[in-house]
């Protein structure tokens, strides 16, 4: 074994003769490897370190002042007093020391340049005015044009690293309780009759001017002295206290570019996606990563990129922890129910996709039985947190499954290589329901849910991954994934489907982890009967609308996100009878170390919307100016949560907040229970400037999606996946009596071209009037 191998690479005795040591120079050599380029690693983290830390100023400045400061140092003689105060408490006054204090001074005078320009920039960067006049029509004012040459003047002298932007951020405002009180009544009015809202407004005014005032104060205390007030609480309460399965609860998942079918090979393709992660792994640690710029001026946090790779989700018996590991060499492959340990660095490089594709087809033609329990172990992974928990302590803690474990939570990333194909044909929609299905729940311990993502392989060559939600949010995946599509063109094949180029030397054979898990099957078991559970509950619906998309929106002259909300909303309301609160992702990545926020599509001005659409006495110009003004509500609604004026964070914190104190609140407890029967999210694309979408429209993905977050609710993520196409998730749950994903997708289906029949309607309207 690789392991006992290494144990033993160095060892000495002492005999009558002497000293006898003994050593393998292979491993010796590795080791050595190591190191060096663990150092190297150092010395080009410090080197990015330095030049963030002076952005947007670059280091060549300096040596600019250098050469000012001495030009004027025996230029003018009324400056030759500031070098010499600092002469003063040097050694000597030669030639040499005198060119030492003008150094000094010159980074002097250059560090308070350097500060003076950062904290102009981070000023700059907490006006959000752009935001509400760069969309709907608005005439964008002569404030925000100066303010947008500004940033492009501060920021177009040195070109972005990864976290260069990190210290420039603003941080996420704390808004006063009374504007979050106002926005709250407003968006539940559509939810209550006049008694229930009654009620409520008397439970937020003895909220407001009581205990408020106190959790407000502590807060305020938080939001002053920590880099977010909200993201340390929202990752510790909302994922990682969170005892409930991660399978279906929380994990989420994302689709292949269905469009194209790069290669039938399964190996192939598994070579080609690793060799683009490790990459990607690659330009993050050298922060050569471009990061994000809204409109190619204001940019988004970085943080969450930093947890992509080698992390890793740990359980505890009360609160589980994300234990992220500086480096790794290795992945961890699963195949026909067992685990293989992949070394994908040799000779101080990575290897290349045709060595990869020598190693997991090796895998592929392993014949080998399964260990006892080594099949489903990865149910542990699925189940309660607490069972998991106490089970790894118990078994995991030691001897080969220690070691076994060791090796997958310190991988880079997890593979499946799973036995079926993920298919798509446009004439079956039950095969992209399959492969939706495959990816967000496999067979309920074919994924390792605990690690950061697993990448998932079918047998035809499509791909697909399932990812942790507590390291990071949907978007950063998006980048990652849009990242490697485009590389599959890039790279490409052979003819024959296999990846290009010959191998330059034996790729490293993959090591069967070991296992003795006989005393542990009855745990295992007991955690895969409440994934196989939850796993069959799943009810997942994936619609291809095609029958327009983003381009039709843009011509109702409204934001093509609200005018989908809209169509939600219509096709929510004709489900279920009635309106629910409605749960929309928003991003706070605008400010340092943001997370997201909720957007409450459900508002007055929808709900008044959707009624004119059942009422046939309402005439098609009031449902046109209700739906712009429904839509105008729902983009104000986005932007505010987007520059730090949302409801539920807010809320939530002071929650938190009355929790440590020992003090209940009725109107926080009341708001904190209300279940989000309807829940979405837009997928992102376009994140990454490796290619035109224009050029390659088919290499998009289909997007992705996640479990309900309320029993009796639905799920649905979307993706605007080009001008005349649209894909939705929908998942709920078969128990649930309320729900059938078929059906609201039918609904959806309906809601839209219900909407495109009215705007063509009220177009032919207005043309014969004008005529």
């Amino acid at each position: 074994m690789a392991e006992a191998h290494s144990a033993v690479a160095f060892s000495f005795s002492i005999t009558h003769e002497g000293w006898d040591v003994n050593f393998d120079r292979e491993v010796l050599h590795l080791v050595w490897a190591s190191g060096i380029r663990s150092w190297k690693k150092r010395l080009a983290r410090f080197k990015n370190n330095v030049r963030n830390g002076v952005f947007p100023a670059p280091l060549q400045s300096l040596w600019a002042m250098m050469g000012i400061v001495l030009a004027l140092r025996y230029a003018n003689n009324s400056f030759i007093k500031y070098t010499d105060i600092i002469l003063q408490w040097l050694p000597g006054t030669s030639y040499i020391w005198q060119i030492v204090s003008c150094f000094i001074l010159s980074l002097t005078f250059w560090l308070i340049l350097i500060y003076i320009v950062r904290y102009t920039f981070k000023l700059m960067l907490m006006y959000k005015g752009w935001m509400y006049e760069s969309r709907g029509g608005h005439k964008v004012s002569l404030q925000t044009k100066l303010w947008g040459l500004g940033i492009k003047l501060l920021s177009s002298k040195s070109k972005p690293l990864l976290y260069s932007y990190q210290g420039s951020l603003p941080k996420l405002p704390l808004p006063p309780v009374n504007e979050t009180m106002k926005r709250y009544l407003k968006s539940v009015r559509p939810l209550m009759n006049d008694s229930e809202f009654e009620s409520m407004i008397k439970l937020a005014c003895e909220f407001e001017k009581g205990i408020a005032v106190k959790l407000q104060r502590y807060l305020w205390l938080k939001s002053w002295w920590s880099s977010n007030y909200v993201s340390d609480w929202w990752e510790e309460y909302v994922y990682l206290r969170s005892r409930t399965p991660l399978i279906v609860n929380s994990n989420f998942y994302g689709t292949d570019a269905i469009m194209l079918h790069s290669t039938p090979i399964q190996a192939a393709r598994a070579a080609m996606i690793i060799w683009q992660c490790l990459q990607y792994r690659r330009l993050i640690e050298r922060q050569e990563l471009e990061p994000i710029r809204v409109q190619g001026l204001v940019p988004l946090c970085s943080w969450q990129y930093e947890r992509i790779f080698n992390t890793t989700r740990v359980p505890g018996a009360v609160s589980d922890k994300i234990v992220h590991y500086n480096d790794s060499r290795h992945i961890v492959v699963y195949h026909a129910g067992r685990y293989f340990k992949v070394i994908i660095y040799s000779q101080n490089r990575i290897l290349h996709p045709c060595e990869i594709e020598e190693q997991i087809q090796s895998i592929l033609d392993n014949t080998e039985k399964p260990y006892t329990g080594e099949e489903k172990v990865a149910a542990l992974t699925a189940a309660d947190r607490t069972h998991w928990a106490n089970t790894r302590t118990q078994y995991f803690f030691k001897g080969i499954n220690r070691q076994s474990l060791d090796a997958i939570e310190k991988a880079a990333f997890v593979v499946t290589l799973d036995e079926v194909p993920y298919e798509y044909d446009p004439e079956n929609s039950k095969k992209l329901d399959e492969f939706g299905r495959i990816l967000m729940t496999g067979k309920g311990y074919d994924r390792w849910f605990d690690k950061s993502f697993t990448l998932c392989i079918g047998s035809n060559g499509r791909v697909g991954f399932n990812a942790e939600h507590s390291w990071a949010d949907a978007p950063v995946m998006g980048h990652l994934w849009e990242h490697f599509l485009c590389g599959d063109l890039v790279v490409g094949y052979q003819e024959n489907g296999h990846t290009k180029g010959s191998p330059e030397l034996e790729p490293p054979k993959p090591i069967r982890l070991q296992w003795n898990l006989d005393p542990v099957l009855e745990a295992i078991e007991k955690s895969y009967q409440v994934s196989l559970a939850l796993v069959n509950d799943i009810d997942l619906r994936i619609l291809a609308f095609n029958d327009y998309g983003k381009g039709f929106m843009k011509t109702a002259k409204v934001s093509p996100d609200a005018f989908i909300q809209m169509a939600l909303q219509l096709a929510y309301y004709r489900d279920a009878g009635k309106f629910s609160l409605t749960y929309e992702a928003s991003m706070t990545r605008l400010y340092r170390e943001g997370r997201t926020e909720t957007v409450r599509p459900c508002t007055l001005e929808s709900s008044t919307w959707v009624k004119s659409m059942l009422d046939p006495n309402v005439d098609i110009n009031k449902r046109i100016n209700l739906l712009r003004q429904a839509c105008a509500t729902h983009q104000r609604g986005y932007q505010d949560a987007m520059c730090g004026k949302g409801i539920d964070r807010h809320l939530f914190c002071l929650y938190v907040v009355s929790k440590y104190l020992e003090v209940e609140s009725p109107f926080l407890n009341k708001v904190l229970s209300e279940p989000w029967r309807l829940s979405t999210s837009q997928t992102p694309h376009g994140q990454t400037t490796q290619f035109d979408l224009r050029k390659f429209p088919n290499c998009i993905s289909a997007g992705g999606g996640f479990g309900p977050v309320a029993n009796d609710g639905y799920g649905v993520s979307y993706i605007i996946a080009g001008e005349n196409l649209v894909f939705f998730h929908i998942s709920s749950k078969k128990s649930s009596p309320h729900t059938d994903s078929n059906r609201f997708a039918i609904r959806i289906k309906e809601a839209l071209n219900d909407m495109k029949s009215l705007h063509d309607d009220w177009n032919r309207s207005t043309k014969n009037m004008s005529s």
